[in-house]
């Protein structure tokens, strides 16, 4: 089973950005597709933005222009470019395993601790 560790959270002020890493253990990362989650207090969780095994991605339409999902096989990390941060982007953010199917990615790993984002204003 893969286990992920999320990385690279921080204080920044709107129009910063952030790089955050996945960081993942286990054999079967390089056949996993990987996706990021946000919750913000009183929130629900909701996707950020997904990337297959073949490096296809999805992003949720506040995410697309500002975010960037990558990968790098070699080494087992999953990363979530984050760029003119916005205040409303505050959120713990997760990654975790998904299985992509029609309607888009579903988690189907456990929750990690995440790692805080907080975009001042």
């Amino acid at each position: 089973q893969v286990q992920l560790v999320e990385s690279g959270g921080g204080l920044v002020q709107a129009g910063g950005s952030l790089r955050l890493s996945c960081a993942a253990s286990g054999s079967t990362f390089s056949i996993n597709a990987i996706g990021w989650y946000r919750q913000a207090p009183g929130k629900q969780r909701e996707l950020v933005a997904s990337i297959s095994s073949d490096s296809s991605t999805n992003y949720a339409d506040f995410a697309k222009g500002r975010f960037t999902i990558s990968r790098d096989n070699a080494k087992n990390t999953v990363y979530l470019q984050m760029n003119s941060l916005k205040p409303e982007d505050t959120a713990v953010y997760y990654c975790n395993s998904v299985i992509i199917i029609a309607t888009g990615p579903v988690p189907f790993g456990s929750w990690g601790q995440g790692t805080q984002v907080t975009v001042s204003s």
